[in-house]
């Protein structure tokens, strides 16, 4: 399965294990909530996608690469104790507490969650002395004397023996004790995530027109070569932060992350390429309305490398204008929720001046982010939004103290005023969106009419994350005629091909 759709699997087998009946007990006893054992060749996502899942299901999650550990480590440290036993005292060798086991009972006193995933990286790759601990670990959840508390599930991860020579088989015993769940790369899977987090458009555009180079894991004699998501991705970051720097990632730069000579090269022709197409069309100023009849001819007769890349621009310019919108309501929300409290407050009975009570309120904020933050329970993207809405209540509460009001009537007053100018940007910025998205439509009608390029406009639309959530509230005539047309007419050229064939 495609990693996805095991994301979800992950998802749902938490929520039946943590499931728990009237009696509070769960549903399914620790005894019988099998380990999880994701196995999949390298760099394919799944130790991201477990930070996501404890995220989304509001767990703790503490990491491990377990070939980092020694048999000491793991299981902890021998020591002697004195026993009684049918009255007579024994010497009785007895074990620390594992330093993954503490590391648990420590997450859950620093975020206050009970519940979370204990996630073994390259589980099927540890030194023969530790090997008999982890099959140990994998059947009866303990390292040594130590049980993995109650609440807290084991997901383990491997890379098939392909990939590794340090795998090591688990017996069949062992294999009967987890939940095994293959993954394999899936290019459609990741350009959904790719546009979600914003990944840059040349490495988008370019594996969508070579989406053979998404995954590469060659032999040799010169070794391994391979290209994988991991590296895309983080290429991807980097060419975000040499822009701003004002640096060039050439082949040399590429060959550092995407470790196959070939597609280094091709991918540092290509992004030569993307960088002129950038300058030459000028799509800032088409998605401002400004379309240059020059311009149009010249995107009418380019390549279909050139005209790909051209519709990646676009699509990429409208996702991030879409996305400060997704933002701006987020915040919006969480400053309306403060809001209300300030309106329960200043309005009501309180023993604070307005100005006290407003500083309460983003100092409650701001324990509320870094208790989430510590527990990491935000995104990237949700961490952003909570610092900027902890900045303006804080700037609103000093804006109060400075002005020294002691009415609390007139102080909420002042401060509902700047809420409806927040919402007033706002708006604004969703209308500088939809006439982006309008601008675009102009630009790809006169350029190349209701053709292929149209149509993967549209596909990059419905596939795309921000689009998806900036279309159900933005009415594009245009959007939902093509959407119905094109995809349709395409659809059945597919299906007539496929009879065609048989």
């Amino acid at each position: 399965m495609n990693i996805k759709r095991a994301k979800e699997e992950i998802k749902d087998t938490i929520e039946a294990y943590l499931l728990k009946d009237e009696e509070g007990e769960y549903v399914i006893p620790s005894i019988r909530q099998r380990p999880v054992l994701l196995l999949g060749a390298p760099g394919i996502g799944k130790t991201q996608i477990m930070e996501q899942i404890a995220r989304e299901c509001g767990i703790g999650l503490v990491a491990y690469t377990i070939t980092h550990h020694t048999r000491q480590s793991a299981i902890g440290l021998p020591f002697i104790s004195r026993k009684d036993f049918g009255g007579k005292e024994y010497a009785v060798t007895e074990y620390t507490m594992s330093e993954i086991v503490a590391s648990i009972y420590e997450k859950m006193e620093q975020t206050g969650l009970s519940e979370g995933i204990l996630f073994l990286d390259e589980i099927n790759c540890v030194s023969e002395t530790l090997a008999p601990a982890m099959l140990q670990f994998l059947q009866c959840k303990t390292f040594g004397n130590h049980a993995i508390p109650q609440g807290w599930i084991i997901v383990a991860a491997g890379n098939p023996p392909e990939y590794n020579k340090s795998v090591r088989e688990f017996d069949v015993v062992t294999m009967d004790r987890v939940k095994k769940i293959e993954v394999e790369p899936d290019f459609a899977v990741w350009k959904e995530y790719a546009r979600k987090e914003h990944m840059h458009p040349a490495v988008v555009s370019y594996l969508t027109a070579r989406n053979g180079y998404f995954y590469k894991m060659e032999t040799t004699v010169d070794g391994r070569k391979f290209a994988t998501p991991r590296g895309w991705e983080d290429l991807s970051r980097l060419l975000e932060v040499y822009e701003k720097l004002g640096k060039k990632v050439d082949r040399e730069v590429a060959v550092q992350y995407i470790q196959h000579e070939k597609i280094a090269k091709d991918f540092a022709n290509y992004l030569e390429l993307f960088e002129k197409y950038q300058m030459d069309y000028q799509l800032e100023a088409v998605l401002a309305g400004k379309i240059d009849d020059m311009l149009l001819k010249k995107a009418s007769h380019a390549s279909f490398d050139e005209r790909l890349s051209v519709v990646s621009l676009l699509m990429s310019r409208c996702s991030q204008a879409f996305s400060e919108v997704s933002c701006g309501e987020k915040e919006m929300e969480l400053l309306f929720e403060q809001l209300k409290l300030l309106k329960e407050g200043m309005l009501g009975i309180y023993i604070q001046s307005p100005q006290e009570y407003a500083g309460e309120i983003a100092g409650a904020f701001a324990q509320e982010y870094e208790r989430r933050k510590k527990a990491e329970l935000l995104s990237r993207e949700e961490a952003r939004i909570y610092r900027s809405v902890l900045r303006k209540l804080e700037e609103q509460a000093f804006r109060l103290q400075k002005a020294g009001d002691t009415d609390g009537a007139a102080a909420f007053e002042k401060i509902r005023d700047w809420f409806d100018k927040e919402q007033d940007l706002l708006e604004e910025r969703r209308e500088e969106a939809g006439a982006m998205l309008e601008h675009a439509f102009d630009f790809m009608e006169a350029a190349f009419g209701t053709g292929q390029e149209l149509v993967i406009f549209i596909t990059e639309l419905n596939a795309d994350y921000h689009s998806i959530r900036f279309l159900q509230e933005y009415e594009c005539e245009r959007y939902y005629r093509y959407n119905k047309s094109l995809l349709f007419e395409e659809n059945s050229r597919a299906i007539e091909a496929r009879l065609r064939e048989l």
